[in-house]
């Protein structure tokens, strides 16, 4: 008889990558970036389109410029919300239904590198999206606002943000692309509804005044006309500011714990 073989040693448990690394998260952006490029329709739609919104409006109340400089400032922070949101849970959705996120997942790639390269690559996009907007309303269409320029152009950017960061989230509970469009009606336009751009929210039923308090869209809009209102920095503007970002980055940190890792 041979001799019993040893038995074999366990094998130690793969290590858990760190959740957040910067260069695996540069990695993501730069792989999300380079897939965008090729894709000049959606580039249109994130880029393009708040633009042509922009001077349509500008002309839809082309009688009545005032019209224009009340409402104006607030759709220069909806229009990049919506775009950004629709393009980015159709096209992370892609991902996951492609199997591409569960691939990425079987490598040593943390959950915060990978929703952080996401947020990274949409991210620049909107940044070029909120400055091509808010140098168009500004010098072309001649929005007339009180504050500093900048101040417009840091809502308008996390506005943009947000809306990533709201796309990437509710990507996780739509099983095809023309569900992730069937999630705005649910999220987007009730938010739109109530955040005081029809009407004053203090004008609104106690009821929907109340659901508006907790809506980021309410604080994107109330940060807008802050600056359309006045020339130095409020305390309500920092606040509106920091709600706003502070929700973006909430929804991120969801966005992320909708990712699992599976195995075979």
């Amino acid at each position: 008889m041979s001799p019993a073989q040893p038995a074999a040693a366990p094998v130690p448990a793969a290590r858990r990558p760190r959740a957040l690394t910067p260069a695996r998260t540069a990695a993501t952006a730069s792989r999300v970036l380079r897939q965008l490029r090729h894709d000049p329709r959606t580039i249109a739609l994130m880029i393009v389109i708040p633009c042509v919104m922009l001077v349509l409006l500008r002309y839809v109340f082309d009688s009545s410029p005032r019209t224009f400089d009340s409402i104006g400032a607030s759709l220069l922070g909806i229009f990049p919300l919506i775009t950004m949101f629709l393009v980015t849970s159709i096209a992370t959705l892609r991902e996951r239904t492609s199997g591409t996120l569960e691939r990425l997942l079987a490598l040593p790639l943390g959950k915060g590198d990978l929703i952080a390269g996401y947020a990274l690559a949409f991210g620049a996009v909107a940044v070029v999206q909120s400055a091509l907007a808010t140098g168009l309303a500004l010098w072309v269409l001649g929005l007339d606002v009180t504050g500093s320029p900048w101040l417009l152009l840091l809502v308008a950017l996390l506005d943009a943000l947000l809306g990533t960061a709201l796309g990437l989230f509710v990507s996780a509970f739509a099983a095809s692309e023309f569900q992730a469009v069937q999630f705005m009606p649910a999220v987007i336009f009730p938010q739109l509804l109530l955040c005081g751009l029809f009407t004053p929210r203090s004008a609104m039923h106690p009821a929907l005044e109340a659901v508006s308090d907790v809506l980021p869209m309410s604080y994107a809009v109330d940060g807008m006309n802050e600056v359309l209102q006045h020339t130095d920095l409020t305390a309500t503007f920092v606040r509106d500011v920091l709600i706003v970002a502070g929700t973006a980055v909430l929804v991120l940190c969801l966005g992320a714990a909708t990712l699992r890792r599976r195995t075979t």
